[in-house]
């Protein structure tokens, strides 16, 4: 999503007429996004405020991917959440009960203020038994002021702490890409995944199987590409580079 279709809330070229394009040909698609602090109605109204009307029914975050793992592997469970309402919506959405008391999983999240308080907890837990899950494990996050600290910083808080390394759910682990890709009945021999990240987007379609376009109109630039030991499929300046392709 960010750096490929919208940066700082206006839309990248081309990134309108790609998503109409596959609108108008009936082709199945997903936006996906690592970032677990909006609902799928958040972001569709983000997107539309940018002039790209995108349905939420095809956005897929990592709080949704989140959900979808925790329910498959102990549906109607609980969870102590350090999050927001992407996070949090989504995980009642799957049968979760929230608790702090004796949960199944501590499941960590972004947030705009992170608590102290609601860290310790989070550590007792995962102390005492607790499952631990982050939505992704992005270090930092982007702000008007700068970098942010993010749900893999305060993974590696928790960690340190505890010794327990959570299982992250969203990109590059495929586990995200797969479910995306049963969520709307697609193959990995005929999916592409757009991104403008080796580290998460290209790493994580390569790992799925998916063909990969790495777009330059976000966090990689070309002069990155050789320092990783994988490279994508193809490499376009913008994403308004892939309209005819579809």
């Amino acid at each position: 999503m960010d750096g490929v279709l919208v940066h700082e809330g206006s839309a990248l070229p081309g990134a309108p007429e790609f998503i109409a394009r596959l609108t108008e040909l009936d082709r199945p698609f997903l936006v996906l996004t690592n970032n677990s602090i909006f609902t799928p109605r958040d972001l569709a109204a983000r997107l539309a405020a940018s002039g790209i009307p995108v349905p939420e029914e095809r956005i897929w975050t990592s709080a949704l991917a989140t959900a979808n793992f925790v329910h498959q592997q102990l549906p109607g469970g609980s969870a102590y959440v350090i999050g927001e309402a992407g996070l949090t919506t989504a995980l009642y959405g799957a049968g979760y009960t929230m608790t702090d008391t004796d949960p199944d999983y501590v499941i960590l999240g972004e947030t705009r203020t992170y608590s102290f308080s609601a860290i310790t907890r989070a550590i007792r837990l995962v102390e005492g038994g607790a499952r631990f899950i982050a939505t992704n494990p992005d270090p930092t996050g982007p702000s008007q002021e700068g970098p942010l600290p993010a749900t893999g910083a305060v993974a590696a808080l928790i960690t340190k702490a505890t010794g327990r390394t959570p299982y992250f759910i969203g990109k590059p682990n495929p586990v995200m890409i797969r479910a995306a890709l049963n969520r709307i009945e697609a193959h990995s021999e005929t999916t592409a995944m757009v991104g403008d990240r080796m580290d998460t987007d290209v790493l994580a379609g390569m790992e799925a199987g998916l063909h990969t376009f790495l777009v330059l109109t976000g966090s990689t630039g070309a002069h990155d590409v050789e320092k990783y030991p994988f490279r994508p499929s193809e490499v376009r300046q913008s994403i308004a580079d892939l309209v005819d392709l579809i």
